[in-house]
């Protein structure tokens, strides 16, 4: 599935590259970074697509930390490019074939579901930094199983292969030698602009549940993602 990310074929579906949800993004990493006291002067992130995740950070977090970005999709690394600054940079490459760097903080958001080996890809990953957040997708709910379509959606349109709840999302993560500190639900679904009037009309039920019962509002609902700080 590499190859959509490589011929254009990804572009063409998101022409962004999600561009506009960054900041969204990077307010939940800050949170996470913030509430576990962490104090990184390098930060890594792989799989970084258009590059403003980072540019968001460096704006939002204080302290003289370097940004250092790794993308694989010439399509994506060009939108990189134009954010390049003083403490922002990016590599057009693969940081699992570098074998030299490491970081004080690795970043991987929204990233391993698209991986064919996602296992092997989290073992490796976990030897280029002291600590690692992820954000994970939660396709699997019950109102996707039940749909069917939104599951081949993610595949077809968002290059998703693999599928998770909260619970096999951390075992991932720990079956793969990670030390799962600190983690919680991030909601694009009631936070970020809704179009789709289908999802307009879930917002009250998944505020009103989460309210009651987190779990059980992502388990019925989705619409969720998982942050997620590892060591």
């Amino acid at each position: 599935m590499q190859r959509i990310y490589e011929d254009g074929t990804y572009l063409q579906h998101n022409p962004s590259w999600h561009e506009e949800d960054s900041w969204w993004k990077a307010q939940k990493i800050k949170k996470i970074i913030q509430r576990n006291h962490l104090s990184p002067t390098t930060i890594c992130e792989v799989g970084c697509g258009a590059g403003e995740i980072l540019n968001q950070l460096l704006e939002q977090l204080s302290g003289d930390i370097e940004y250092v970005g790794y993308e694989v999709s010439p399509q994506a690394f060009e939108l990189c490019r134009t954010k390049l600054k003083n403490r922002l940079t990016f590599v057009f490459g693969n940081l699992l074939e570098e074998n030299e760097r490491f970081f004080d903080l690795v970043l991987a958001i929204d990233v391993f579901e698209h991986v064919d080996d996602y296992l092997g890809f989290l073992r490796k990953l976990k030897t280029k930094g002291q600590y690692t957040i992820f954000h994970i997708p939660l396709d699997v709910s019950v109102q996707t199983v039940l749909r069917g379509w939104p599951l081949i959606w993610n595949r077809q349109h968002l290059g998703h292969l693999h599928y998770f709840t909260k619970d096999t999302a951390l075992a991932a993560l720990r079956d793969t030698g990670y030390e799962v500190i600190d983690h919680f639900y991030t909601s694009w679904a009631l936070e970020l602009p809704n179009r789709a009037w289908r999802r307009r009309l879930l917002r009250i039920p998944r505020k009103s549940m989460f309210m009651l019962s987190e779990d059980l509002a992502v388990r019925l609902f989705g619409g969720y993602s998982l942050m997620v700080l590892t060591k």
